[in-house]
């Protein structure tokens, strides 16, 4: 009994303590320019949308961490060669809906710019998953990317411009051709 409360206690000034250095949670949404490279996929960016959440955990004055989950729709249109390679009719309109968690290092330039950088955990949803396998799949066996971008901070409203590349081949058809999926996201964040 005296753990728990002991733990509970120590939780609290543990959270009491990040609120009073700067910690802040927030919701973002925006729009997601994405394309899966390959010689399957038309190699254009399309558009599609990206929605979530954040955390900002300072480090210091200049350093922070701020992981996310974003739920990512990228649409993307076979191209001549796709028929030729898995002998299915072209198909248009294809959506990848995926789960990325971000987990950001923040540089703060100054009191409004914020350079950002760090790795990408993602994975296709899942229909008959809830969030939090989903969630898990991502760091198991889903796609891991690079992103890296730029933040305004503008009192709680935060906006934001990111690239992330992907590293890992999404292709599980053992065919001969390497699919990553590359995203430029530009959206707007509120802390809350």
């Amino acid at each position: 009994m005296k753990t728990k409360y002991c733990l509970l206690i120590a939780f609290v000034f543990f959270t009491s303590s990040l609120f009073a250095q700067g910690f802040t949670i927030g919701i973002k949404g925006g729009a997601n320019l994405g394309k899966i490279s390959g010689k399957s996929f038309k190699n254009e960016f399309t558009l599609g949308y990206q929605i979530g959440g954040f955390a900002t955990i300072p480090l210091g004055s200049k350093i922070a961490i701020q992981p996310e989950v974003l739920f990512n729709q990228t649409n993307v249109d076979t191209s001549s060669k796709f028929s030729d390679i898995y002998a299915f009719n072209k198909i248009n309109n294809i959506e990848l809906k995926q789960l990325t968690i971000p987990i950001m290092l923040n540089y703060n330039l100054n009191k409004y710019v914020t350079l950002q950088v760090g790795p990408q955990f993602g994975v296709v949803i899942n229909q008959d998953k809830n969030l939090v396998q989903n969630g898990k799949d991502a760091f198991k066996s889903g796609d891991f990317a690079v992103a890296a971008g730029l933040q305004l901070n503008l009192s709680k409203f935060r906006v934001y411009g990111r690239f992330s590349g992907g590293v890992t081949d999404l292709d599980n058809l053992g065919e001969n051709d390497t699919w990553k999926v590359q995203n430029i996201q530009l959206g707007l964040g509120l802390a809350l």
